[in-house]
């Protein structure tokens, strides 16, 4: 969705990045949903049951329309906490939860490194880093929201699409960090390279599993996945990022509209 608006004077695109959760895709999400919808007639046979007001109470004989929603915190476009990648940091302090991160750490200045020549499975370097910061000359600063292109999106409709994306590894997502960066999100199942592929490796003794995400552990950063429509951002920096989670009592994650801000 992309709509553009004037405010007072001023043009302003938004830009939705985040993916759409519906049922078609329940069958073969790794975090599986289900949505139960109750519609309009529903409600008046409620009201009719437990109140006596029948539709003739109601305008055009409908009532109001409900959703059911089971589903995990991991569910469609959401924000992993520290809390998801271990219950303590290094340090031995508790690590945060999704209702304990900072509001100030999802929302600002957003820039897009395009990693779309990486194959699925192949590992974002700090020297992919470098050399897309290059190209598009740009100079990370202290709490960017660095968004990570892959283009794995288009295939989220398909069964195995977690499985079809490149994926940061702990250097690369230290890298990143120590630049001051607190949310690194991407538009793929996972900011890790794929479970096969990691799984495949640790069990060979090359890397440890869950890289990126236990770099967290020992450095504090938010990360964003399932996100969409990275490329229809028409510059990669000088726009902002708007990522709040969902409020949730002590969880690891929680769902976010997540939306790219363009003033004119």
């Amino acid at each position: 969705m992309r709509e553009t608006v004037e405010r007072n004077g001023k043009s302003m695109t938004l830009i939705d990045l985040s993916d759409k959760l519906k049922n078609s895709t329940s069958e073969f999400e790794p975090s599986p949903h289900k949505i139960k919808y109750s519609s309009h007639k529903q409600a008046v046979r409620t009201t009719k049951k437990f109140l006596g007001i029948g539709e003739e109470y109601w305008p055009e004989g409908e009532g109001w329309a409900v959703e059911d929603v089971e589903l995990s915190t991991h569910s469609g476009t959401h924000i992993d906490a520290p809390y998801h990648y271990g219950s303590t940091m290094e340090s031995g302090e508790p690590a945060r939860t999704i209702d304990e991160v900072p509001l100030s750490w999802c929302y600002g200045d957003g820039v897009v490194l395009s990693m779309t020549h990486k194959q699925a499975g192949e590992a974002i370097t700090i020297d992919d880093l470098q050399v897309e910061l290059t190209r598009i000359e740009y100079k990370l600063k202290p709490y960017d929201i660095v968004l990570i292109r892959t283009d794995a999106s288009k295939y989220f409709e398909n069964k195995g699409y977690e499985f079809q994306h490149p994926g940061l590894i702990r250097s690369s997502t230290e890298w990143l960090v120590n630049h001051g960066v607190k949310m690194i999100g991407i538009d793929a199942w996972g900011l890790d390279r794929p479970f096969n592929v990691l799984a495949k490796e640790a069990l060979e003794g090359q890397t440890q599993f869950w890289e990126a995400h236990l770099l967290g552990r020992e450095k504090e950063y938010l990360q964003i996945e399932k996100l969409t429509n990275l490329d229809q951002l028409p510059k990669p920096y000088g726009f902002k990022v708007s990522a709040f989670p969902v409020n949730i009592e002590k969880a690891s994650a929680g769902w976010a509209r997540v939306v790219a801000i363009l003033e004119d």
